[in-house]
């Protein structure tokens, strides 16, 4: 299993939200094919299919809670975890 397979998994599974590296959850939406678009600390992320755009912060070197439930919802919502 690979490092996004178990990063994916471990989003999935919603279990902790806060544990997230905010460098890794940003490498796995550009492994789903999103591209980004960064301004100040704002990391915009669109991709062609996906009406909602994805903007992240860093919270330190995690990932802000909220909007890794927000990556979640467009993952299951547009069946992104078959693409890796």
């Amino acid at each position: 299993m690979s490092k996004y397979e178990k990063l994916l998994t471990h989003i999935l599974q919603s279990k902790s939200d806060t544990n997230i590296s905010f460098k890794d959850l940003s490498n796995l939406m550009k492994k789903f094919g999103f591209t980004e678009r960064i301004r100040g600390d704002h990391h915009i992320f669109r991709k062609e299919g996906v009406i909602e755009r994805i903007n992240l912060q860093c919270d330190g070197v995690k990932a802000k809670v909220y909007q890794v439930r927000q990556v979640r919802e467009i993952i299951l919502k547009y069946n992104l975890g078959d693409e890796i």
